[in-house]
């Protein structure tokens, strides 16, 4: 409901709660991973879609955010680097 409703910081800390309780359930982190994204997070997204990857390395939903992650931190870098 707090993905749906854009209050993502809310969804992160929901899904860290349900990671204490189930430490291998992919589509927690791959969740998780799509809030850090909306929040720029983008260091966040990208370890916890490398997580999912050591436990399924066939998450397409990990690979595609790691991606768009991975994205997020090359456009950061490039903006620092400019200034």
């Amino acid at each position: 409901d707090f993905v749906k409703k854009g209050k993502y910081e809310e969804a992160v800390n929901k899904y860290s709660e349900c990671m204490k309780l189930n430490t291998e359930e992919c589509t927690i982190y791959t969740n998780r991973a799509l809030c850090y994204l909306k929040l720029y997070k983008y260091e966040e997204a990208k370890q916890d879609c490398d997580h999912v990857l050591q436990i399924e390395d066939s998450n397409i939903k990990a690979f595609y955010r790691r991606a768009l992650a991975y994205k997020g931190l090359q456009v950061r870098k490039k903006n620092m680097a400019g200034i």
